[in-house]
């Protein structure tokens, strides 16, 4: 399994390609900005985007999605509560729970995480975790903007820290000191760790 997380766009985003190194198969996580630049690392090597992963519907998130969708003829997946604030054309309607196959070896899990948008998602890769705007290195998403509502958040951070304690974070910005973080080390440093619950020393 291939992992490139790639920094684009105005506002400190990440985007993600992740590929099955076997078959080449690949899809791209949130893609903000530059969709040349993502072009030219899917065709560096050599991948066949298979679907567009959303994690949430804000701009900033999928403003290349429709440039994407029709270059590679991937889907465009999106929670099913955050498609009547998107306004553009979504392929596949996501749940809490949805399993997608990428290639041989890569499962995508879907984990409904509301709070920033009412159809939130994190992305779980075997010990990977895609955030979005979720949960950030050493902070959580906003939750002043409109659907959005901070105790909903709470309640699913502290759902995705139920997971292995070894979990990698893969934001959707680099706030944070670092690019990635463990489960374990937010349940520690995280800004919002006391407010929300999951705080263990």
């Amino acid at each position: 399994m291939l992992v490139e997380q790639l920094k684009v766009g105005g506002m400190e985003n990440f985007s993600y390609i992740l590929a099955c190194e076997q078959s080449g198969e690949a899809a791209v996580i949130d893609p903000d900005g530059e969709s040349a630049r993502l072009m030219d690392k899917i065709g560096q090597n050599g991948h066949v985007t298979q679907y567009i992963l959303c994690t949430h519907f804000h701009p900033d998130h999928t403003q290349q999605a429709p440039e994407l969708r029709d270059r590679t003829r991937a889907l465009v997946a999106m929670h099913e509560a955050d498609i009547p604030y998107y306004g553009e054309k979504v392929d596949l309607t996501l749940h809490d729970g949805d399993t997608l196959t990428i290639g041989e070896e890569i499962q995508v899990r879907v984990l409904h995480t509301p709070g920033h948008t009412p159809g939130g998602v994190c992305f779980l890769v075997a010990d990977r975790l895609f955030t979005g705007d979720t949960l950030f290195v050493g902070d959580s998403g906003r939750t002043d903007l409109p659907y959005s509502h901070r105790p909903t958040l709470g309640a699913s951070i502290r759902k995705i820290m139920e997971l292995p304690e070894e979990t990698i974070v893969l934001p959707g910005h680099d706030y944070g000191p670092e690019p990635t973080s463990t489960l374990r080390r937010e349940k520690r440093h995280n800004i919002n760790a006391r407010e929300y619950g999951f705080y263990e020393p």
